[in-house]
């Protein structure tokens, strides 16, 4: 099949006043979306019941990395919270992540992965926000990030704030670059970073703007992908250069070697030899690019083993045109000789 023969246009000069109005776009300011709270379901349906405990818990800590284990009187595991990381692993109903035009795979998974106000450390248990938070979070049903990040591949929906603004639906990668055959790594043009994909300019908390680029409204290459849905979608921090700084850097290097969080899994030059430290929500980081097979070039969401035992990733590539977790450009999973498993290189928790 082909891509989405729908034409994009961009949003009208209304809806981007209206938008930018709406969002308060400031240096410093919440993620727009964290002040618009969703209303809808994510594409991810709950298949089945689960019910919280309340209370009972035991807590056990564990090592590489530091992290603290949240069991259930039953022993069932509740919760992982990794020291240093603001991403909290989750247990909850049981859903499926498919993409019939790309995979025949299916992740099946009662992961669930949200956002902390802050890191984690050993202790944080016994304070009073964590038992305030922890019962609220095992039950709540909104999106997280995985859901979140579902609201851009095939089929997705188009949402919108209530100024107009497209803030979720189909995402594209890039424009097309002339010259390049649709077989080329390069057929799509990178650089589409989350303002372009919203069509509204951003100022950073140290006062840089961006301003999006009309032919690239509707896209958000890999590294963007990343900070539409931590950082617009989720409200983690973000930055505007490749440098050190507060919260996310804008590529996909720069997120691996600077970013925020824990690092798993270091750089060695080779593909790492165990990635069963991973857990969903966990970044992963790729050495691709033909001809330049060393450098980190591409990041995605992992996901967790597919229904036969595949670790598969989520990101948005230049061969499937968008967000996705299928095999166009090559066996997209973790493990064996594929095209994705030879190039992995990092993984980070943020």
């Amino acid at each position: 099949m082909g891509t989405d023969p729908t034409p994009r246009r961009g949003p009208s000069r209304r809806q981007v006043l209206s938008g930018v109005a709406g969002l308060a776009v400031a240096a410093g300011a919440v993620s727009a979306y964290a002040r618009y709270r969703l209303q809808h379901d994510d594409p991810g349906k709950p298949e089945d019941d689960f019910t919280a405990p309340t209370g009972g818990y035991h807590f056990e800590r564990r090592r590489t990395p530091a992290r603290t284990v949240v069991r259930a009187a039953d022993g069932r595991v509740l919760g992982t919270f990794t020291d240093g990381a603001r991403t909290a692993l989750l247990a909850g109903p049981t859903r499926s992540w498919s993409e019939p035009r790309t995979t025949s795979a299916v992740v099946r998974s009662n992961a669930w992965v949200r956002l902390m106000p802050d890191g984690w450390r050993q202790g944080k248990e016994d304070t009073r926000w964590f038992r305030e938070w922890f019962p609220k979070a095992l039950a709540d049903r909104s999106p997280d990030v995985i859901g979140v990040a579902f609201q851009y591949g095939d089929g997705a929906a188009d949402r919108h704030t209530a100024s107009g603004l497209r803030y979720a639906g189909k995402a594209h990668f890039g424009p097309r670059v002339d010259g390049q055959l649709p077989t080329s790594f390069h057929y799509r043009d990178e650089k589409s970073d989350f303002y372009d994909y919203l069509g509204v300019p951003w100022t950073f908390p140290d006062g840089t703007r961006k301003d999006p680029e009309e032919a690239r409204y509707g896209d958000v290459d890999c590294s963007g992908f990343m900070r539409l849905v931590w950082g617009y979608r989720m409200g983690y921090p973000m930055h505007s250069t490749n440098l050190q700084g507060a919260g996310l850097p804008r590529r996909a290097y720069a997120i691996a070697s600077r970013g925020p969080g824990v690092l798993l899994m270091p750089n060695t030059g080779r593909r790492p030899a165990d990635i069963s430290l991973l857990q969903p929500g966990d970044l992963v980081f790729f050495a691709i690019d033909i001809g330049r097979p060393h450098g980190i070039d591409h990041c995605g969401i992992y996901l967790g083993p597919d229904t036969n035992g595949h670790p598969r990733f989520y990101s948005s590539r230049a061969r499937a045109n968008g967000p996705t977790m299928g095999d166009l450009a090559g066996r997209a999973t973790l493990d064996g000789d594929g095209f994705y498993a030879q190039g992995l290189r990092m993984a980070r928790r943020l």
